[in-house]
């Protein structure tokens, strides 16, 4: 063993910044960093797979159980999301046998609920926990071609960039369109003019749904005729779409026949009869709203979200691994300051944002609010605990 030159490439010790030194050998800084290089790159090629077998491929139960430990309640909405997306890789695995007869077709997904009621945290875990590439994107800053915004195609470049411009790898991610509502069609009957951001965009989106292969620009934005485009198969790439869909409850009522009538009879706007009136959804309601058939026949799976109580609201605060109690109970922590919540302040905060409509991601905001001063004077305490004479809201 000589001491004075690498073990790996035979540099001398004065040829290199460091020599490291192990049981039966040195090496320098720069054979460490080719090893490092090395193993990146063959790990990297299955960094992002959800299985090779049968074997390894999570069940439905498994991935709900994932969910559950990030996103309380919407327990129908898991057990569907979960289903769907272990189908769909089952189906990627399928595709994989030369000798299979059956092509099996993708469902893509359609996610419907208010405002912060966990569409996105829910398509977000779910990509953690299968570790594919995921990307979301807003269904509003699409345009139809040859106008000013982004073409349908630049949510593929989103899901290029998260794979590192990997095609194989995107081609089995997953792709969250957020406010899928807001690209309705404007009126109930198909226009003879452009819709440029409505059923423009819709028809825009069906080739990329149904799985083709499409020309994207790897940067984004618009298309020109000079570009350089990667070419990408969508056919095995999970869609989720998500939106509020504002409005879709009287929808459904008309349908049931169940809109009040007159100014003396009672709405049905009540809690209770929301769920009920959700889980009556069907591609109906969503046509009704402004999907346009062809669009509504590539998601065949519709889920809803049900409306936050206050008690789900409260066991979001507390119950997740990331809960919003143990973010701040943490960063305050840092300064070595004790943060205690009591029940008192955990169902004022819900309240508040449950006033102002915000829905889960609200409370955050609330807890801000009623932190601020704590946190601007933070060295001049070593315990706070809020109750209902510490709480300012």
């Amino acid at each position: 063993m000589n001491s004075n030159q690498c073990s790996f490439c035979g540099k001398k010790r004065k040829d290199v910044q460091i020599l490291i030194s192990g049981n039966e050998g040195f090496i320098c800084e720069n054979c460490i960093e080719q090893a490092h290089a090395i193993i990146k790159e063959n790990t990297a090629t299955d960094s992002y797979s959800p299985a090779d077998s049968m074997a390894e491929l999570k069940k439905p139960k498994e991935i709900k159980a994932f969910l559950d430990q990030y996103v309380i309640g919407q327990d129908q909405a898991k057990k569907q999301l979960s289903i769907a997306v272990y189908n769909h890789y089952k189906r990627l695995l399928h595709a994989k046998d030369e000798n299979r007869e059956i092509e099996i077709e993708k469902s893509n997904i359609i996610m419907i609920g208010e405002t912060g009621t966990g569409k996105t945290l829910l398509a977000k875990t779910i990509a953690r926990e299968l570790n594919v590439p995921f990307c979301i994107v807003d269904a509003t800053i699409l345009t139809e071609a040859g106008y000013v915004g982004e073409d349908v195609e630049s949510i593929l470049s989103r899901l290029l960039m998260v794979a590192d411009y990997d095609v194989e790898k995107a081609e089995r991610g997953i792709v969250f369109i957020d406010e899928i509502d807001k690209i309705a069609r404007k009126s109930d009957n198909p226009s003879i003019t452009r819709d440029v951001s409505g059923e423009g965009v819709q028809q825009g989106l069906l080739k990329l749904l149904e799985g083709s292969i499409v020309n994207v620009p790897p940067q984004g934005g618009r298309k020109h005729p000079d570009q350089k485009y990667i070419q990408v198969n969508t056919q095995n790439i999970l869609f989720i779409a998500g939106g509020a869909f504002d409005g879709i409850k009287e929808i459904i009522e008309r349908r049931l026949n169940k809109q009040a009538i007159g100014f003396s009879a009672e709405k049905l706007g009540k809690t209770e009869d929301e769920d009920y009136i959700l889980s009556q959804l069907n591609a109906i309601d969503l046509r009704k709203f402004g999907l346009i058939p062809e669009l509504l026949g590539r998601f065949p799976i519709v889920t809803y979200l049900e409306k936050l109580t206050k008690e789900t609201m409260v066991r979001i605060m507390r119950e997740p691994k990331n809960s919003i109690i143990n973010q701040f109970v943490e960063l305050f922590k840092m300064d070595g300051v004790k943060l205690v919540f009591t029940d008192e302040a955990v169902e004022a905060i819900v309240a508040e944002t449950m006033d102002k409509g915000l829905g889960a991601r609200g409370l955050r905001g609330t807890t801000e609010k009623v932190l601020e001063d704590f946190m601007f004077d933070i060295e001049a305490q070593d315990e706070i605990i809020l109750d209902s004479e510490t709480i300012t809201l």
